[in-house]
């Protein structure tokens, strides 16, 4: 777990780092410079381009994580490169020939109730191949073991660059049509600098080489094509579907408590970073003693770490709500349900990378597909009665099935199981804390009150994790932030 725990706590800074930024865009900036509508439709946008994104991509950066450790020559390993590299042009040339020809019927379907967005649609396919080749590249940097700079890209650079563009806005060098187009231009100059980066570490050959296992390759990431979709559509398709069911302001207020929700991924999302090539480099080598201790190791960690951020976001979601315009408190339910969601993913640890690198993904797509009719469907009845509450328990049904069918699935097949007594502990300090500090409310200023309940809710939870050694990383990397100070 040594690199893992150098480059995961990296990344978990950056990430934070990025996620600090974000914060203050969608809930300060946005809301303060940006009318309802109009953030509405900026998060539609980018949410449909992530549902998008894995099609254009072709699968090629799952792809690239899992077969890059199987080619042991230089020569092998420029060609699988290679193909990586040009793959996705098989999808974004005739999705791009299709999409101008029906371009009128796409974006009047895609506009739904809410006519604004039929003029935009366009920037949803740049910014989904933007962000195919963004995370073919940032795969393809994640191979050689450097995750960190890439990490840096995805989570700090587009955000640093949309605070700026929003400052524009607010002194008016920028009208908000300018900064969608702007918002765009962002991601499409992330995906060239992160092409640079890992052009520096590895520098494509171009030439033409007999590639090992063409078939396997080409068949699995034909295939791995529906898991990234299943995965996008799962976290991404009720911001998708609620734009054609309600207006889309409502859009906006469910992308800002989703926002906050999403924070506690942040520690899943960095450790994922570098622990999927780790993954597949054990399932290559069929390692499975040592991919035991990491699924459960990863598991701990993570449960342990997101169950800290989920308290910290429950208890004092009440008075952050009173910083942000009064209209986004609607989706307060929001934020508490998906919360939810969030943490059960955090229980599964690298499960995902031991699927998707595994011979056992076939069998996980079908289950994928299954599962992402179910989120659709879900969300068809859920919206139209409880509107964007109705997305949020959807959402949280569709994930936690999901879940429990990748925990039942790795069990059978590969006889392991991420759970100890260790979870059930956790587990247990996670409720006694909310029974604790729920209802300890405090009389004064909105900030002093979430800074100190904050602070309490931190050497309680820390002090127990710590002194019951509930896991060893922990406890490792406690020591030595307290050595530090020492």
């Amino acid at each position: 777990m040594g690199i893992v725990t150098n480059q995961s706590i990296k990344n978990t800074i950056i990430t934070y780092l990025g996620f600090g930024l974000g914060a203050i865009n969608v809930l300060f900036l946005f809301t303060e410079f940006v009318t309802d509508e109009y953030f509405g439709l900026i998060t539609y946008i980018f949410s449909t381009a992530n549902v998008m994104m894995p099609i254009l991509a072709f699968g090629a950066h799952n792809t690239l994580i899992k077969f890059y450790s199987t080619y042991k020559t230089r020569q092998s390993q420029n060609g699988f490169l290679l193909l990586m590299l040009f793959l996705p042009l098989a999808i974004i040339i005739p999705a791009s020939i299709a999409g101008y020809m029906a371009f009128d019927v796409i974006s009047t379907w895609l506009a739904g109730n809410n006519a604004i967005v039929k003029d935009y649609v366009w920037l949803i396919f740049i910014s989904a191949v933007s962000f195919s080749y963004f995370e073919i590249f940032y795969a393809w940097s994640r191979v050689q073991m450097k995750s960190v700079f890439g990490n840096l890209m995805k989570e700090v650079f587009h955000r640093a660059g949309t605070m700026i563009l929003l400052f524009c806005l607010y002194l008016e060098f920028i009208n908000v049509q300018q900064l969608i187009y702007s918002l765009t231009g962002v991601y499409i100059i992330r995906a060239i600098i992160m092409k640079l980066y890992a052009f520096s570490l590895r520098f494509p050959v171009f030439k033409i080489v007999k590639i090992n296992n063409l078939k396997s390759v080409l068949k699995y990431t034909s295939l791995i094509i529906i898991a990234g979709s299943v995965a996008n559509v799962i976290l991404e398709m009720d911001t998708v579907m609620l734009n054609r069911y309600v207006d889309i302001e409502y859009v906006a207020y469910y992308g800002v408590a989703i926002y906050i929700a999403s924070v506690i991924a942040v520690p899943s999302r960095s450790m994922h970073q570098i622990i999927s090539p780790l993954t597949a480099k054990l399932l290559n080598e069929k390692n499975k003693v040592e991919l035991k201790s990491l699924y459960k190791k990863s598991s701990l960690s993570l449960f342990i770490i997101s169950g800290f951020i989920f308290l910290l976001i429950i208890l004092n979601i009440n008075e952050l709500y009173n910083f942000i315009n009064e209209n986004y408190a609607d989706a307060l339910v929001v934020v508490i349900v998906i919360s939810l969601s969030k943490l059960t993913d955090s229980l599964l640890g690298n499960n995902n990378a031991i699927l998707f690198n595994s011979d056992y993904y076939r069998m996980v797509l079908v289950l994928g597909v299954f599962l992402a009719i179910l989120t659709v469907g879900l969300n068809i009845v859920f919206i139209p009665l409880y509107g964007i509450n109705g997305a949020a328990f959807a959402t949280f049904l569709a994930i936690l099935f999901y879940n429990i069918a990748k925990l039942w699935f790795v069990q059978s097949k590969l006889k392991m199981q991420p759970f100890s007594v260790n979870t059930v502990k956790v587990l247990l300090l996670v409720i006694v804390s909310l029974g604790i500090f729920y209802f300890w409310d405090f009389s004064w200023h909105p900030l002093i009150n979430i800074a100190l309940k904050s602070i309490l809710i931190t050497i309680f939870y820390g002090y127990t994790v710590y002194i019951l050694d509930f896991s060893e990383d922990i406890t490792q990397l406690i020591n030595k932030i307290l050595k530090r100070f020492k």
